[in-house]
């Protein structure tokens, strides 16, 4: 009985060692193919390009469009009212 736990546990050991290995490998494999790809095919710079209009300026602080105040009161009288 305990040749065949000394066996499990070398297996188990074994099988550890080789996942570990191929991991190990397959990082160091992925990081080369990784500088290679960014020494011989560098991403393009993105172009920025120039406004072509300005940009729309906020309305003032104090001031609020009658229409958007009657249409909020509206929702407001037909939520109260479907509420009820």
């Amino acid at each position: 009985m305990n040749t065949l736990v000394e066996d499990g546990l070398g297996l188990m050991i074994l099988g550890m060692g080789f996942v570990f290995t191929f991991l190990v490998i397959l990082i160091v494999a992925t990081s080369y193919m990784s500088s290679l790809l960014n020494k011989y095919f560098p991403e393009a710079e993105p172009e920025i390009q120039a406004k072509k209009f300005a940009a729309p300026t906020p309305a003032p602080a104090g001031t609020v469009d009658a229409t958007l105040t009657a249409v909020i009161t509206a929702a407001i009288h037909q939520h109260r009212a479907k509420s009820q």
